[in-house]
């Protein structure tokens, strides 16, 4: 299984998929490195992207206020994944350390959903269970 595989391995969103329909995501997955000081997402800017972290850490803002930190295994920018659009970001990361990252856009994660039922179902549940 690939280094991306892994990492969707300890995402709640995917919690739910075999090994089969994660290395399904994850083969559609590009590999995005940060610097340390580097901005991952500034909040108001348009994103289309979602991004799980396998290495590293960046700290999190929302309205200049500190809100903690992201690391291994975290993710952010599912809402532009799920919706299948551009997004406002709703805050900014800011690398900490140096970063290795895993992405994809919607346009490449939507195929994968309606080209699988089962797959879509298995989000569906974990969205509304997420929700509720």
């Amino acid at each position: 299984m690939s280094a991306a595989a892994d990492t969707l391995k300890k995402v709640p969103l995917f919690a739910g998929l075999d090994d089969k329909e994660l290395a399904r995501i994850a083969d559609r997955m590009v590999e995005r490195r940060y610097k340390t000081g580097d901005k991952l997402t500034e909040q108001g800017a348009s994103g289309i992207g979602f991004f799980v972290i396998e290495d590293g850490t960046a700290d999190v803002t929302v309205d200049g206020e500190p809100k903690g930190s992201v690391g291994p295994g975290d993710y952010f920018g599912e809402v532009a994944l799920l919706s299948g659009s551009a997004r406002t970001r709703t805050a900014t990361l800011i690398a900490t350390t140096d970063m290795l990252t895993y992405g994809m856009t919607a346009w490449d994660f939507k195929p994968l959903v309606e080209g699988n039922s089962e797959l879509a179902s298995k989000l569906l549940a974990v969205m509304a269970a997420r929700l509720g």
